[in-house]
């Protein structure tokens, strides 16, 4: 299955059940259906790109953070913006909801950490501190803390009540490239350009110790369900597994020709998936480190993967504006869609046809699909077909007929 954006994609994120799906991307946010990969819903409004989503912990609501300095929530079941929440100075980068699904912090350019009332829309509080761009924010478990993290290279944790920093962590060299809780929230994770990952006792701010091994930017980081374990992904096209009580490096995940760039647990904690610039999707067992299997079928360096919450798809998204999706037994890829774009197909029953994102017109809807023809771009309008012929409105007013019934 293949969803894509006319422009890059910025955010992905699941519904709680798995069903639904939100992208952001261009000046808008688009809703999916995980199963088939139809488009539900398109959310417009904002006035420029569109950089964070995020799914409200019912279900019911998405956040979106944007380039126009705005939040928005939107009603998943109308479509309609819900509030616009103003005050940010700069883009909005990062949006996340508390656990109980009250409060929304954001992450901007501006260097500030906000929290929002999510049923008035009103500006709760500015968390002031950082001196440099606001990367990534997140809620604790139980809700009672922010973290965020700054290219300032430190990493700040907020009391989510007050506002009131409670601790300011130091110790990395270089701006903080990704943050995570333990699932208990006592630790917390961090990966730097420093080359390293560090762990930080939550209560007192203390850095536990840090993890060094790797020898390139350390672009991600996640905890395993239990919280036993640490994974890395790294600049040095190298996963790392760590123990999360002793620091020591438990083994080293090699294949990916490319630097990795995301890295995740499944929901059971048996598999890891990453994502590389090397174009590939790659799973491991988290117990022997051993590949699993490699999947391919991105055209550019995958910048994203992410397990669905019952661990039966991988999502993955790459620097082509595509997503894909793969099934996690198999690592087979789910059925394969078309470009979003304007173009669409009235398929006859025996062919099935459409337009990849090159401009070839394909026969089929999976992994079988074949090329048949290119077409250059000024036919590419829109496109209808029968049995024999395919019929081509251009953007300049001209149909064309092309005879189909022997290629």
């Amino acid at each position: 299955m293949t969803l894509e954006h006319r422009n890059g994609v910025n955010s992905v994120a699941y519904s709680r059940d798995g069903t639904l799906m939100v992208t952001a991307s261009d000046n808008f946010v688009i809703l999916w259906d995980v199963e088939s990969g139809n488009e539900i819903k398109k959310l417009e409004g904002h006035s420029s790109y569109v950089s964070s989503v995020a799914f409200s912990p019912d279900g019911k609501t998405v956040a979106s953070g944007s380039g126009d300095r705005t939040l928005r929530l939107w009603d998943i079941q109308s479509g309609n913006e819900i509030q616009k929440l103003e005050g940010h100075s700069d883009p909005v980068v990062s949006v996340a909801f508390s656990p109980d699904g009250t409060t929304i912090v954001s992450g901007s350019w501006d260097k500030t950490v906000r929290l929002w009332d999510i049923q008035s829309g009103n500006e709760i509080r500015k968390l002031e501190g950082h001196s440099d761009w606001v990367k990534s924010v997140a809620f604790s478990p139980d809700g009672k803390t922010v973290v965020s993290g700054s290219d300032d290279k430190t990493i700040r944790l907020w009391d989510a009540q007050s506002g009131n920093e409670i601790h300011k962590l130091i110790g990395h060299d270089y701006g903080v490239n990704s943050v995570a809780f333990s699932p208990d929230g006592k630790t917390l994770a961090s990966g730097s350009g420093d080359l390293t990952v560090r762990l930080w006792d939550v209560q007192s701010g203390n850095e536990i110790r840090k993890l060094e091994g790797h020898y390139g930017i350390v672009s991600a980081v996640s905890f395993s369900p239990d919280g036993k374990t640490v994974v890395s992904g790294s600049w040095d096209i190298t996963i790392r597994l760590w123990d999360a009580q002793s620091g020591n490096e438990i083994r080293k995940l090699e294949g990916h020709s490319n630097d990795v760039s995301s890295v995740s647990f499944s929901p059971d904690g048996k598999t890891i998936v990453s994502g590389s610039g090397d174009k590939t999707v790659r799973l491991w067992d988290a117990q022997s480190g051993i590949e699993i299997r490699k999947l391919e079928g991105h055209s550019g360096g995958v910048i994203s993967v992410k397990f669905s919450s019952d661990g039966k798809i991988i999502e993955s998204r790459d620097w082509n504006d595509v997503t894909l999706f793969w099934k996690t037994e198999t690592g087979a890829p789910m059925e394969r869609g078309i470009e979003n774009t304007n173009n669409s197909m009235s398929p006859s029953a025996d062919r099935s046809l459409g337009l990849d994102k090159q401009g070839w017109v394909i026969q089929g809807q999976s992994e079988s699909t074949k090329p048949l023809f290119w077409l250059p771009q000024e036919l590419r309008g829109r496109l209808v077909n029968t049995t024999s012929s395919l019929a081509l409105g251009t953007d300049g007013g001209r149909i064309v007929l092309i005879d189909i019934s022997r290629v």
